[in-house]
């Protein structure tokens, strides 16, 4: 047992030493933000060169300009960063604890789960956002809850997990359309246009609340990073190094429902993101195990320049949940190709 544990302490100690490729990783898509960012605020029906956007964020520029970029582009730049980052590390936290590159929020159930708390909340209950907050967090945990359940027996078995999960995604997608098909048209359409991924509702007054929300399970997950990491190096590893296996479970997958949750109560269930980012952090960095910061990053990456597409270099203007779901079919084309090969 002693043996057992310096050998996870030292994998671990090594797991967590910053390699000099995870930060060239994570400044290159540090500037690659700041760069998708400036676009971001600069381009639209108004546009704006880069002075006058960092002339504004420096209080150097009043006027119109003022108002086009702090109280309309800016919540949803800030909101695409933010989103893109939570349903990044939320696919990092289900890729380790069951040790598969297909389990995702959007992948098992997770996202629709919120989903479906989120249109009870609007469709049943008539709720504002703190409504649609809450019904979508109960939703997510609902979904969570029903899945671990499902999966349980003799163990928690990863694959079991992830195809307990589709099934139950299935069984709420359909459920979620029967909701929509019972509701008022003007309903229907928003429900309908929000489900499909959207931060075209990424106002002030939901960006704002949501992303406090973010930030506070940001800040929380340092005190979990430990008990995610020694997880990922197998049940017994961990068991042997004092993880308590239930209770760590259940933390880090509340956390994940949290996070999913509160990107979906603002712009629906943006798929793919959390399913490609972790890994595409993990190949950058090419760590052993998936970097959070490095996941963070690229999610919002992903999200950011997904957006930016869906507002500018294609001539319909649609929603970013469309463009993140060709990004994600590329993705998993390629990984299953890769598999396939292997």
């Amino acid at each position: 047992m002693t043996a057992t544990r310096e050998r996870a302490a030292d994998v671990l100690r090594t797991r967590n030493r910053p390699a000099p490729r995870l930060l060239i990783v994570c400044g290159a898509a540090l500037l690659l933000i700041v760069v998708a960012a400036i676009a971001g605020l600069a381009l639209g029906d108004y546009p704006l060169s880069a002075e006058e956007v960092l002339g504004v964020l420096s209080g150097r520029v009043d006027g119109l300009a003022r108002t086009v970029v702090l109280e309309w582009r800016l919540p949803r730049v800030l909101a695409a960063i933010g989103f893109g980052a939570a349903l990044a590390l939320s696919g990092a936290i289900f890729q380790t604890l069951t040790r598969n590159p297909l389990a995702s929020p959007d992948i098992i159930g997770l996202a629709n789960g919120s989903f479906t708390g989120m249109l009870v909340a609007l469709l049943l209950l008539g709720g504002g956002w703190p409504a649609l907050m809450a019904g979508s967090l109960i939703g997510g945990l609902a979904a969570a809850v029903a899945i671990f359940l499902l999966a349980l027996r003799q163990g928690l078995s990863g694959f079991r997990f992830i195809v307990v999960g589709i099934g139950v995604s299935a069984m709420l997608a359909a459920f979620n359309s029967w909701l929509l098909l019972r509701a008022d048209l003007d309903v229907a359409l928003f429900a309908a246009a929000w489900g499909a991924g959207t931060l075209n509702t990424a106002t002030a007054t939901v960006v704002w609340p949501a992303l406090g929300c973010l930030l506070v399970l940001f800040a929380l997950l340092p005190l979990v990073a430990r008990p995610l990491r020694q997880l990922e190096l197998g049940d017994d590893v961990a068991a042997a190094t004092g993880v308590r296996l239930t209770r760590e479970r259940a933390i880090l997958i509340g956390m994940a429902v949290a996070l999913v949750s509160a990107v979906t109560a603002v712009a629906g269930p943006i798929a793919f993101i959390a399913l490609a980012a972790p890994q595409i952090a993990r190949r950058l960095t090419r760590s052993p195990g998936i970097p959070l910061v490095a996941t963070a990053l690229v999610g919002g990456v992903l999200l950011l320049g997904s957006d930016l597409v869906a507002q500018h270099l294609i001539p319909l203007t649609v929603p970013v949940g469309v463009v993140t779901v060709v990004i994600g079919g590329l993705y998993l084309t390629q990984l299953l190709l890769r598999e396939r090969r292997r």
